[in-house]
């Protein structure tokens, strides 16, 4: 063999590599069928979620009409309202005893409040007493919302000039309750319009120093507060300010076309009452006596929440608990959906107000006001570790006792600790 057999020979004898071209066609043409049948799959998921919420979108009514409304930017959350932990210091008390004590109040050491089933209790040392119950029983203790315009629902609670316990319930009007008898007097029922308009959500109270008059909210004429995010979210502007005489039994309309009026507190003169307006984020004032009488404006505006209850603190200013926190920075669900009634409509066509409520923040703040609304300090609870859906501030001997509309706890703060 010459070497250029040899050459040949190993040429020859290469090893080859082998490509099976016939079976490339046959492959790519399953990969085009298996990305058309999960195209085609993606395309029929996504119709079968979207095209029922667009026929709810198109077709289902709404249950609010919103009204377009405008917010200032929130304040910055510096200086007095700078963000801290404060409120973490407080503890819990009665720790599933009782559901949403909105409101307290305190007759020496002994503390008053109303629960969600419609009672009215005394908190004396670590015993829970029931007092008085508004409503018809049966009630559930959680305080359902089927059951709550029969069982009742306790929400502003005072002290009266003769020891007698003043209550403004959501459901059923304004009461005066005997703390020892337990004797339930009523002095306003929802069944009696005012003014030619239905009492639906009786909200909170206050009471001169010589029992003569009351002063009470009526949040809407349309909404009852198991509806209250309706009331919100629609920014519906029936809320009233009322005035009951205790004398002639005669009940009078201070001040009208507010949105969602709450909490009440009548200054230390008893020359003017403040009405927390919580839709707007702000504080009204109304003269009630004196040469302003009859007179009304902003006491304080553009708050970094929406209020809830006002009461008085020992240094002459006032506790303002936050329902609902305004971020900033930060995000504000409120502020951002304000100027978007088309917005609003669609959230509530498809989501319940159980569900809306999973996305507001827990975030719990309680800011004091000096006598001229500046601010003094601020109490924060982020993410509600302890203290959650603060509804009131009510300060007693040291302490801050945190009421809740929903939470089954009272919370103690002492003041000496922060």
């Amino acid at each position: 063999m010459n070497e250029t057999d040899g050459l040949r020979y190993r040429r020859l004898n290469r090893p080859q590599v082998i490509t099976d071209e016939s079976q490339e066609p046959e492959h790519k043409s399953t990969s085009t069928y298996s990305g058309r049948v999960f195209r085609l799959t993606l395309l029929t998921l996504a119709a079968l979620l979207l095209v029922p919420l667009l026929v709810a979108i198109l077709l289902l009514e709404s249950p609010i009409q919103p009204q377009r409304l405008s917010f200032s930017e929130p304040p910055l959350m510096s200086g007095c309202l700078e963000p801290n932990f404060k409120l973490r210091q407080a503890e819990r008390l009665f720790e599933g005893q009782l559901i949403g004590p909105e409101s307290i109040a305190n007759i020496g050491d002994v503390l008053y409040t109303g629960t969600a089933d419609g009672k009215i209790v005394k908190i004396e040392g670590n015993t829970i007493h029931v007092v008085a119950t508004l409503g018809r029983p049966p009630c559930d203790f959680t305080g359902s919302r089927d059951d709550e315009p029969t069982c009742g629902r306790p929400l502003g609670i005072r002290v009266g000039l003769n020891g007698t316990l003043f209550v403004a319930d959501a459901y059923l009007g304004l009461f005066e309750v005997n703390p020892v008898t337990g004797a339930v007097d009523t002095l306003v029922s929802t069944r009696n319009p005012v003014a030619g308009r239905r009492l639906s959500f009786v909200n909170d109270l206050d009471v001169t120093r010589d029992g003569r008059k009351i002063f009470f909210t009526d949040s809407s004429s349309k909404w009852p507060r198991r509806d209250y995010s309706y009331l919100i979210m629609e920014g519906t502007d029936d809320g009233r300010l009322l005035e009951y005489d205790t004398v002639t039994r005669e009940v009078s309309v201070l001040l009208d076309g507010l949105r969602f009026p709450n909490g009440v507190q009548l200054s230390p003169n008893e020359d003017f009452v403040l009405v927390a307006e919580t839709t707007m984020a702000r504080i009204r004032r109304c003269h009630v006596s004196g040469l302003q009488k009859g007179g009304m404006e902003t006491f304080a505006e553009n708050l970094p929440g929406f209020p809830d209850n006002i009461r008085r603190s020992s240094s002459g200013g006032y506790w303002v608990s936050m329902s609902a926190v305004r971020p900033n920075p930060g995000f504000s669900m409120l502020d951002f959906l304000a100027d978007k009634p088309w917005v609003k409509k669609m959230i509530f066509k498809i989501l319940s107000q159980e569900v809306l409520m999973k996305f507001v923040p827990k975030y719990s703040l309680v800011v004091e006001l000096s006598e001229s609304a500046a601010c003094k300090r601020s109490f924060h609870d982020p993410h509600g570790v302890v203290a959650t859906y603060i509804s009131e501030a009510h300060e007693h001997d040291g302490h801050l006792y945190l009421g809740s509309f929903r939470s089954p706890f009272l919370c103690r703060l002492d003041l000496s600790q922060v």
